[in-house]
């Protein structure tokens, strides 16, 4: 059998736009301005590994392990996801447009001025994640938690916030126009100069959230939704209150099972070439 090439062994080679398929162990490993469109990342393990400026496009991401990854300005366009692990990941600037994901976890990963533009994200875990200044127009984010993040100024226009969870987070100066927030949790969620005009709102609840300098909103808009008397509005707008005291959210499809990764071979990264 002819001898797998090993990725790590020619730092030289630069183009590696013929990769079929990646898997193994490769932490920390430093693959910035690489060229690796089309490839697939399938049961890998790049736990702290650099992708600064390389160019993703068309990747595909299974079942791996990409926790405390750098992927600040990385062209990810048209990247699909399922059940990868982006925890405390960095997408800084990253451009993504068009992304799918699927269950998906990016805890605590900084997205700050990424593009996700037009991106399906269903089931995703933003909790805690760094979103300010990002890009997110256009995205349908189905069953999303995007609970405790910090999304000052971020772009949501137009986008598909349906039964996700926005609870304490931060998303002050962002913008909801058009959007559709409809059965989303908003509870102590941090809104002052938020933009929501023309915004959806039926069934959400805004328990608790700070909506009191927030933009666009109408008692219509408003009558749709339900709080209680924590819920801080603009003046001359009110809420009716939950009945049952309680809200029910729907919850997202469950995500598909990713693959089982497979055991990691001894060398750090096999690359399968055509």
């Amino acid at each position: 059998m002819a001898a797998t090439p090993v990725l790590a062994s020619a730092p030289q080679d630069r183009d590696v736009a013929r990769v079929v398929s990646l898997g193994g162990s490769c932490n920390s490993c430093e693959l910035s301005g690489r060229n690796l469109t089309g490839a697939s990342f399938t049961g890998a393990s790049f736990v702290n590994a650099t992708f600064v400026g390389s160019d993703l496009r068309g990747v595909e991401m299974m079942g791996s392990n990409f926790t405390g990854a750098d992927f600040s300005r990385a062209n990810l366009h048209g990247v699909e996801i399922l059940g990868a692990n982006f925890t405390s990941a960095n997408f800084e600037g990253a451009r993504a447009a068009g992304a799918e994901a699927v269950g998906a976890t990016f805890v605590r990963a900084n997205l700050s001025r990424s593009d996700l533009s037009g991106a399906e994200l269903h089931g995703v875990n933003f909790n805690a994640a760094q979103l300010t200044g990002a890009n997110l127009s256009g995205t349908e984010l189905f069953g999303a938690t995007l609970a405790n993040v910090r999304a000052t100024g971020a772009n949501f226009s137009s986008a598909q916030i349906t039964a996700s969870n926005l609870s304490n987070g931060d998303f002050s100066g962002a913008s909801f126009r058009d959007a559709e927030l409809d059965s989303a949790r908003l509870t102590g969620g941090r809104f002052a100069r938020a933009d929501f005009t023309d915004a959806s709102l039926r069934r959400t609840d805004i328990r608790g959230a700070d909506l009191s300098d927030a933009r666009g909103l109408t008692q219509s808009q408003i009558n749709q939704a339900c709080g209680d008397g924590s819920t801080r509005l603009p003046s001359r707008l009110t809420a009716q209150t939950c009945r049952g005291g309680s809200r029910i959210v729907r919850a997202a499809p469950a995500a598909p099972i990713p693959p089982v990764p497979p055991v990691p071979p001894r060398r750090n990264l096999v690359v399968a070439s055509d």
